[in-house]
């Protein structure tokens, strides 16, 4: 069995308390206009969800089973820091990594002149700093900013503050199951979104980590941290993104126990338990450590968690026909 190594994928604010609590969540009055964004409507009907992979066993990723979905549709992207600064400026929504008063950076994003300076690290895991005023709108604390990066994908968003933003635009978090039939993109128990093979004819399909984790970035791929949500091309159900780039939150309790507690149709965990799922992987993701950016892979963290490679996409129950 492979070592847990899921704290190089994100960190916890598990046991930390908000520099000051105040409204967690604002009155958000849902919006009359829906956000122009691109849908991929599916029809539902039945896949193979889970694998047999045994490198994270904690994880929870099988058995294989069949599950039938409903008909959904899901956002071809992860929510962008335009969409997000929409809600923001539409509703002045404070995020949970503003209230805190900090969030947790990835050290290698750090200006070199700085990131020195900010001892504080996570010991377990030093890669990880707990930076002051870190948030969506500037993602490496104060000196940085998004301006350069309106089509990335927002990061720094809890799962309470993507909750937030799915009340204001008509929308929802996807369940695990509707996650994982959308990446999938209608290949039966493929590893990835697009095959079996992770870089098909040496073409990079994802932004992942190249080269030695935590120490040297190659970007074969072409990315140090995040990519645009349009980045690299569609998988078959039109999605981009479904492996790396950001971790994208879900509806679900996580559990390891999750295909045997849930059933098999329509599938949603609402066993309270103390983490969120979370799906897809992220652009700190790498074969020799956090080897989830396979379309059945799974981790989670806690509701009020925010870190540099956590976003989010949205579904909505019924057919979405593209806005023009």
């Amino acid at each position: 069995m492979t070592k847990d190594r899921s704290h190089c994928c994100t960190q916890s604010r598990a046991g930390r308390t908000p520099a000051s609590v105040g409204d967690a969540q604002r009155a958000i009055v849902p919006s009359s206009e829906a956000i122009a964004r691109r849908w991929s409507s599916l029809i539902g009907g039945t896949f193979l969800m889970g694998s047999t992979d045994k490198r994270f066993v904690e994880d929870g990723e099988g058995p294989v089973r069949p599950v039938t979905l409903s008909p959904f549709a899901i956002a071809c992207y992860t929510v962008s820091n335009v969409q997000f600064g929409d809600f923001v400026r539409a509703t002045g929504y404070t995020t949970e990594a503003e209230r805190y008063g900090w969030s947790f950076v990835f050290d290698g994003l750090l200006p070199e002149e700085t990131r020195m300076t900010y001892a504080s690290r996570v010991r377990e895991v030093p890669w990880w700093v707990p930076v002051p005023h870190a948030y969506w709108a500037q993602p490496e604390g104060p000196s940085s900013s998004i301006l350069d990066r309106l089509d990335h994908p927002a990061v720094h968003i809890s799962w309470n503050d993507a909750q937030a933003y799915c009340k204001w635009s008509g929308t929802r978090l996807p369940t695990e199951a509707e996650w994982e039939m959308a990446a999938r993109g209608g290949l039966d128990q493929a590893t990835f979104p697009w095959g079996g093979e992770l870089q098909p004819g040496g073409e990079h399909r994802c932004n992942i980590w190249q080269g030695s984790f935590p120490d040297r970035n190659t970007m074969d791929d072409g990315y140090f941290g995040t990519a645009p949500v349009h980045a690299f091309g569609p998988n078959g159900f039109g999605l981009h993104n479904v492996a790396g780039n950001v971790w994208e939150w879900c509806e679900d309790y996580f559990s390891p126990s999750y295909h045997r507690l849930t059933t098999s149709r329509d599938p949603l965990n609402r066993e309270p338990a103390p983490n969120r799922s979370m799906r897809g992987g992220s652009f700190l993701c790498h074969e020799s450590y956090c080897n989830r950016y396979r379309v059945a892979a799974r981790s989670s963290n806690t509701p009020d968690s925010a870190s540099s490679n956590i976003g989010f996409r949205v579904v909505r129950a019924e057919p979405v026909r593209d806005a023009a």
